[in-house]
């Protein structure tokens, strides 16, 4: 491409929008913490084998082999497309010793055989694609019999009564903007369209860079369906309260109890 055509691309044509998600939704260090410290609580063993389902990049899946020279990952997605970037990103970089404990596998997740697991990690939400409740549970029964006996399956969450409108949300980074938008949802079945767009400081925007078709889950439905499915607990971690702030503290313990939030993330951990 001439020089003068590449001057002419906004900062929407040159970005990345995987590199933009990462940067702007995943925090592997962090989720990993939360994962093994809890995992060790529960089992009084370290956390070794863990599948991330729903792994796009396969971001925390290689986060995680590089933690520990006994740590292994599978990482399944239907996406060719963005487990390609992730091998070129993420497993390519690795040393030759973290690439072979890791292994990627194109498919469905309640189809690949990844082998025994410690622990599975369906994050970001994603299994809000399952849209019914036999999907769901067929789901987690996949997950129950894919782990060791005292395996472990972390799930993240979100709702509060802003979960429930239509709307935008900005979130500010160095270098763009992150917008959250629920572009739908209907009262009666709880399904919604959420979309993530991206806006430059020259005016330029990446639109619709991901787009979800999702069921908004309740807590007591993902639980109830969760001990349908044969796990023996399912608990929710919910965020502690800064005193000094009002904001979340980063802190996730066990609780049966949360906040009427206009917003919250949390965790639930079943164990098998």
């Amino acid at each position: 491409m001439p020089k003068s055509s590449r001057q002419t691309l906004s900062m929407a044509q040159k970005a990345d929008r995987h590199a933009l998600y990462e940067e702007s939704v995943q925090d592997p260090e962090t989720e990993l913490a939360f994962v093994a410290e809890t995992f060790a609580e529960l089992t009084g063993r370290a956390l070794k084998r863990l599948r991330e389902d729903f792994c796009g990049t396969a971001n925390t899946a290689a986060a995680w082999v590089r933690q520990g020279a006994d740590h292994e990952a599978v990482g399944v997605d239907l996406d060719a497309e963005v487990l390609a970037w992730g091998q070129r990103h993420h497993v390519k970089p690795l040393s030759p010793d973290q690439r072979a404990r890791l292994r990627l596998i194109q498919g469905d997740v309640r189809r690949s055989d990844s082998g025994p697991v410690d622990a599975v990690l369906a994050m970001n939400f994603s299994y809000y694609l399952f849209t019914t409740r036999q999907a769901l549970r067929e789901y987690f029964e996949t997950v129950r019999s894919g782990l060791v006996d005292d395996g472990v399956l972390f799930l993240d969450a979100f709702g509060g009564y802003d979960a429930h409108r239509e709307l935008e949300e900005r979130t500010e980074f160095d270098d763009f903007t992150y917008v959250w938008d629920q572009a739908n949802f209907d009262p009666i079945h709880h399904h919604m369209t959420c979309q993530i767009h991206f806006e430059f400081a020259d005016g330029s925007e990446l639109k619709k860079a991901f787009e979800y078709h999702w069921r908004l889950w309740t807590l007591p439905e993902i639980r109830e369906l969760l001990l349908e499915a044969g796990f023996s607990s399912a608990t929710v971690y919910w965020e502690g309260t800064d005193e000094s702030t009002g904001e979340g503290d980063g802190i996730y313990s066990p609780s049966e109890r949360g906040d009427a939030d206009a917003g919250w993330i949390c965790y639930l951990v079943a164990r098998r």
